[in-house]
């Protein structure tokens, strides 16, 4: 058994266990749905030799459908048994639909899983780990990958459908003459094994492209991140250059997939047809069947190497997607393994300060911080500034507990903060980044982020506090107008003051403006500025800035320089 096979095969096992209700209500929806197709197909038969008069000596199919008919108080008439056998394959459509429903909500199910599996594991993983991840890779596995993951379910259960439906129909064929019906499957068995090249290429297809989209994705994206400036020096052209090659190896892996596909339908239709050619032969001329007989030996027999041509197609379309499925698995488990360890069980309060004391960090062994000392006041604005690199950056993430000192301690309030529980301590801080982020929704939902513990007035009251009821009273739809695609229907500095109210929303202790106003012009910077002013005293501030207005209004300024306070 090859890679591909363990991992199409472990992939299916991997979601029964997942899914063990749903996976057994549709293996025994599936088999009831199939027996009672071999038993209408028995009835059936039976009616036929009723017709033509052949009814002596009837095989065991028959002579059960016979019985089931006695059973049931009737007589075997030809209307009747033509009743009972409409009746039974009816039922069966019955349990086929409840198994394709269940089927229905286990894709949707295995699809959301594992997307909300890959967001959580990333979510809680480590700050560091996280910056090291090419947006493009989570985008892939969380569009495309999980996609594809939830077809190979389908298709396992499609796989499981057509082999049971096999073995079925197989076992009426072997009740009628267990020789002739073996031979004709194992001929089949090996008709469809000479076609199994192409499942093996599907496979490597599949893989490629899951290799192949995660790299190009990756790129993709941090190349249109940059398209403004690249575009404004008429430099676009490189980036089809960049990914020209991974697209043409994209076409070539799609073009063996769907080459695969299609010619294992065309083999397969040919191989089967001169298979049952053969069997009409050998069943009518060499061992003297009845016509009657015959017929429904070809058809039983032909359903079933038919089920299990259906079945090699859906193993074959497994196959292209079980790569997607454990490259989401493995990123998931990698990010798992980076899991932010819980730290401290301390409450947290903020009430003095907050102390660097001697706190040394560095990156991959490149020092930025060097035994800094400071102390940030309770209650004031503290103004981080200095050249790019100088570790302001990395002083907001030690506080927020994103990063850890290689050496030193940093204590809130006189307690070390690794002793205080981490997460308390984030819910105590507003944080402001450079850019506002801000998404194509209402206001409302900007501010909350579709947090139900927050209400309106919940809303009001930060847009006070940040400057910015005035304007959003303005908007046509007040707190519920749309804000377009990142925020576009607003200015720099409207974005800001939103952005603004977002952290102070849920009512922090601590509020960090991350180079709030680098990318504002001068009046949105002059706003963004009054604002924080209007909240001096209300809270404690922490901004890293080097705009002279916002350090101008600082009740201290800490300038740092390769990592030492100047």
């Amino acid at each position: 058994m090859n890679k591909t096979q363990q991992g199409a095969l472990a992939m299916l096992m991997a979601f029964i266990r997942a899914y063990p209700v749903r996976s057994t209500v549709v293996l025994l929806a599936l088999t009831v749905a199939s027996i009672l197709d071999g038993l209408g197909l028995s009835v059936l038969l039976s009616m036929l030799n009723l017709a033509t008069g052949e009814t002596e000596n009837p095989s065991l199919p028959e002579q059960t459908a016979l019985d089931l008919v006695h059973r049931l108080g009737l007589d075997p008439t030809t209307a009747v048994l033509l009743s009972l056998g409409v009746s039974l394959i009816a039922a069966k459509a019955v349990f086929v639909l409840v198994a394709n429903r269940q089927v229905g909500y286990a894709v949707a199910h295995v699809a959301t899983d594992l997307r909300l599996g890959l967001i959580q594991a990333v979510m809680q993983s480590r700050w560091r780990y996280y910056l090291s991840q090419p947006v493009g890779r989570l985008s892939n596995s969380l569009a495309t990958e999980a996609h594809r993951a939830s077809e190979g379910f389908y298709h396992g259960a499609v796989m499981a459908t057509q082999i049971i439906n096999a073995l079925i129909f197989g076992a009426l064929a072997m009740m009628i003459s267990w020789q002739a019906s073996l031979a004709a499957l194992l001929c089949g068995g090996v008709l469809l094994g000479l076609l199994h090249f192409l499942v093996t290429l599907a496979g490597r297809a599949g893989r490629d492209q899951t290799s192949l989209l995660k790299d190009l994705l990756s790129v993709m994206t941090d190349q249109l991140g940059a398209i403004k400036p690249l575009k404004a020096m008429g430099r676009e052209g490189h980036i089809d250059g960049l990914m020209s090659a991974q697209t043409k190896q994209l076409k070539k892996a799609l073009k063996n997939q769907v080459f695969s596909k299609a010619a294992l339908i065309a083999l397969q239709e040919p191989l089967l047809a001169i298979l049952v050619a053969i069997g009409f032969f050998a069943f009518v001329v060499k061992m003297g069947m009845g016509m009657a007989t015959v017929v429904v030996m070809i058809f039983l027999i032909a359903r079933a190497v038919n089920h299990l041509a259906k079945a090699q197609r859906a193993y074959q379309h497994m196959s292209i997607s079980e790569s997607a499925y454990w490259s989401m698995k493995a990123i998931t488990e990698e990010a798992e393994t980076e899991k932010e360890p819980r730290q401290g069980t301390g409450a947290p309060s903020l009430q003095k300060g907050i102390a660097f004391n001697n706190v040394t960090f560095a990156y991959d062994q490149r020092p930025t911080l060097n035994n800094v000392d400071f102390f940030i006041p309770a209650g004031q604005l503290t103004v981080l500034t200095g050249a790019s690199g100088a570790g302001k950056t990395t002083v907001i993430d030690l506080v927020a507990g994103l990063l850890q000192p290689k050496d030193g301690s940093i204590e809130v309030d006189g307690v070390n903060l690794e002793t205080i529980d981490r997460q308390q301590w984030r819910h105590m801080i507003g944080y402001v980044p450079q850019d506002a982020l801000l998404v194509n929704e209402s206001v409302f939902y900007n501010l909350t982020l579709g947090d139900t513990s927050l209400t309106e007035k919940d809303a009001q009251q930060a847009l006070e506090l940040a400057d910015a009821a005035e304007f959003v009273a303005g908007l046509e739809k007040g707190l519920h107008t749309p804000l377009g695609e990142r925020g576009g229907r607003l200015s720099g500095g409207q974005k800001q003051r939103l952005a603004i109210a977002r952290a102070l929303i849920q009512k922090p202790k601590l509020l960090i403006l991350d180079e709030a106003t680098s990318n504002l012009d001068a009046e949105s910077e002059k706003a963004v500025v009054a604002t924080v002013k209007h909240l001096k005293g209300q809270l404690t501030m922490l901004a890293v800035s080097h705009d002279e207005a916002m350090t101008e209004v600082a009740d201290q300024q800490i300038t740092l320089s390769q990592g030492e306070v100047q």
